[in-house]
């Protein structure tokens, strides 16, 4: 099993910006329950695309100043970047079905 990238202010440029395949980024924080909840989808879909994208993580409270940067205004939020921008956001927690459906969308 693939697991999700930890990724933090100062590797999201090298990390997702730069990133030769859409990145799934999910920003969370420990105290957010409904990221706690959307977890296991992340992880499960960072084996289901191994090699197709990339899955990361990204911690809002140890990570300020990305989030700020792409407007991330409630957790959990994930945003598929491809090409080094945003393409698709979801906000809340989702079923996998859901995210797997976007995710497919975005390497389409």
């Amino acid at each position: 099993m693939v697991d999700p990238i930890d990724i933090s202010d100062d590797t999201f440029q090298s990390e997702v910006i730069e990133s030769d395949v859409p990145v799934l980024v999910d920003f969370w924080a420990d105290w957010c329950g409904p990221c706690k909840v959307v977890a296991p989808a992340v992880k499960a879909l960072a084996g289901e695309f191994d090699g197709r994208c990339k899955v990361a993580k990204l911690d809002i409270d140890a990570n300020p100043h990305t989030p700020t940067r792409y407007g991330v205004r409630s957790i959990p939020t994930l945003l598929i970047f491809k090409g080094g921008a945003p393409v698709d956001q979801v906000v809340g927690a989702v079923p996998k079905s859901v995210l797997k459906g976007r995710l497919e969308a975005a390497l389409s």
